[in-house]
């Protein structure tokens, strides 16, 4: 059996290529940072995409719950 040798963990960095264990314990923990921002970043995409689908849906209930009462006129400026 061939043995798979393991390439040391590298990180890419505006089109530059470090290894992770050449670099000071500040560029690790910057490094975590980043890591950490870019999930909690994609979190919050995926929050604010549940929160406006949510928000569509109960609009659009909403719209069905007044199609029965007497509309009084047109207002400008209101969300929709």
């Amino acid at each position: 059996m061939a043995e798979k040798k393991t390439q040391p963990a590298q990180v890419s960095i505006d089109d530059t290529a470090y290894l992770l264990e050449d670099l000071s314990d500040e560029s690790r923990l910057l490094l975590d940072h980043v890591t950490d921002l870019d999930r909690k970043i994609r979190s919050a995409s995926f929050n604010v995409e549940q929160l406006q689908v949510g928000r569509e849906a109960f609009f659009g209930r909403l719209k069905e719950s007044v199609s029965d009462a007497t509309a009084v006129g047109t207002t400008p400026d209101v969300p929709s």
